[in-house]
């Protein structure tokens, strides 16, 4: 497999918890005066999953997609509903390996594109086994110092 673990999540329909939003943007730069009031409920059900019932969640692994935003252990989030279009981030599986890529369709030219200059793409041609299983629309990773992925020595930047 290259790209996206084959452990598949499937998006709990009907579930809903919505959290606190504050009306304050949060600063970037430097730090503003936070306002003591609630703006609203945010459920991440309605901003990460409009289609439930085709909507499922898969784990990625590797880097070949890093340029995008999506790094290992990262969960992706999964519409089958959408139409993959030239551009689209892709779940596919290539003669019969399950892989996360950026569809490049153009001019009769298919081919799944790495986010790393690392990898190569992978050229589709009429013997190729292809078949997209959705359009990633949300990646989710966690920023914890704990994790392999972000954990550095004290006093390291």
């Amino acid at each position: 497999m290259t790209g996206v673990d084959v452990r598949v999540f499937k998006a709990s329909i009907g579930s809903k918890w919505a959290v606190p939003i504050y009306m304050t943007a949060v600063s970037a730069g430097f730090p503003s005066p936070a306002e003591d009031y609630v703006e609203g409920q945010l459920d991440l059900n309605d901003h990460l999953i409009p289609h439930p019932s085709a909507t499922f969640m898969v784990r990625a692994v590797g880097d070949s997609m890093s340029g995008a935003g999506i790094f290992s252990g990262d969960i992706l989030v999964v519409d089958r509903s959408m139409q993959a279009c030239h551009g689209s981030i892709i779940i596919a599986v290539v003669n019969a390996e399950l892989t996360v890529k950026r569809l490049y369709r153009r001019k009769g030219v298919v081919r799944l594109e790495a986010a790393n200059p690392a990898y190569p793409a992978i050229e589709i041609s009429d013997e190729t086994d292809l078949c997209c299983w959705g359009v990633v629309t949300a990646a989710i990773h966690q920023f914890d110092a704990r994790s392999p992925r972000t954990a550095r020595p004290a006093g390291e930047a």
